[in-house]
């Protein structure tokens, strides 16, 4: 939603990834080529798969994968782009070698074992996850041995759950903030978000009842970096890029992504951030209190120009009193 309920030039690079592109095959093979060994190297798929969200380019470019392929890639003996992927022997995995096996289309088969960008441990016990590990060290056994395979997926486990335990802690000292009435400024403070109410961003579906976060039951958040607290915007990029960073990394081989390039790193740097905002907000307020000063938001966290453009501003101004769950109330509407 934080990215949805934006004025259509701000999203423009996710528009042209997320929508037509991912149904044609032009977009792999090239419209004015349409020759598949082009489509088989790993370059075609940056276009897209790049970026602090998804940073699958930049996190298998600077592994030791990405280096075998860039340094060997000229040399047909070592990658030949003629041979279907099924035969291919190259030298070292390609995207298109890992992902799409065998040269099947369903990329999505032998993709993450993760979901939601690396925010879920992969071994949560279903068989479904024990499978989809399986298929990921069978992959992994074309060139190392099983158990080399495991070990990796192990460390990947260990990474995100330590990512998990940062982000938890952030997201605690945000929540715990906005609770004592001292995230400024409050939901009640800011233009209306995504869905045309006062929800506080991180507050999450269900997982966070009661008027205190505003919204009813099931109703989230918009978990935007846009005008909100500063504390709020933190929690947005430590776990929407350094935990991606640190995901992303350990799943490509890339472990320079994953702890110094503002992964684990990152993370501990945002947490601390977090804790000084908290603490100064707290000094402030008693200060404010002790003072009798009654601190107003300004008038620009409410309008401007450009909060004018946001979908929450558009609702309340034409369908007053109506929120987007009255306006689009049927299962399933926001997929479409």
């Amino acid at each position: 939603a934080w990215s949805i309920e934006r004025p259509p030039g701000d999203t423009a690079g996710c528009t042209f990834c997320h929508t037509s592109p991912e149904e044609r095959c032009s977009t792999c093979h090239q419209r004015h080529q349409f020759n598949p060994a082009v489509a088989r190297k790993s370059e075609q798929c940056k276009t897209c798969h790049w970026g602090k969200d998804h940073r699958d380019w930049e996190a298998y470019d600077i592994s030791i994968h990405g280096t075998v392929y860039q340094v060997n890639k000229w040399d047909p003996t070592q990658f030949d782009m003629s041979k279907k992927l099924a035969d291919a022997d190259y030298v070292g995995p390609t995207c298109q070698y890992c992902h799409m096996r065998g040269g099947h289309h369903n990329v999505q088969r032998l993709s993450t074992v993760y979901t939601s960008m690396g925010m879920s441990n992969a071994d949560r016990g279903a068989p479904l996850w024990k499978e989809k590990r399986d298929t990921w060290v069978s992959v992994c056994d074309d060139c190392h041995s099983p158990r080399f395979a495991r070990e990796n997926l192990q460390a990947m486990d260990e990474a995100c759950k330590d990512a998990g335990l940062k982000y938890t802690e952030t997201f605690k000292v945000a929540e715990n903030l906005m609770l004592d009435g001292m995230g400024e400024p409050m939901p009640k403070d800011l233009a209306p978000d995504w869905s045309g109410q006062h929800i506080w961003s991180l507050k999450i579906g269900a997982y966070h009842e009661g008027a205190k976060y505003g919204g009813k039951k099931g109703e989230s958040g918009e978990f935007r970096m846009s005008n909100c607290s500063d504390i709020e915007r933190v929690c947005f990029e430590s776990v929407g890029y350094w935990m991606t960073y640190i995901f992303k990394g350990m799943a490509h081989g890339s472990w320079n992504d994953a702890t110094y390039c503002d992964g684990s790193f990152g993370m501990d740097r945002w947490l601390v951030k977090a804790k000084a905002a908290s603490e100064q907000a707290r000094r402030f307020t008693a200060l404010e209190k002790k003072a009798g000063i009654n601190w107003v938001p300004s008038e620009f966290w409410r309008k401007g120009d450009y909060l004018g453009q946001l979908s929450g501003m558009k609702i309340v101004k034409e369908f007053p009193g109506k929120t987007i769950f009255d306006l689009c109330p049927e299962p399933g509407w926001l997929d479409t």
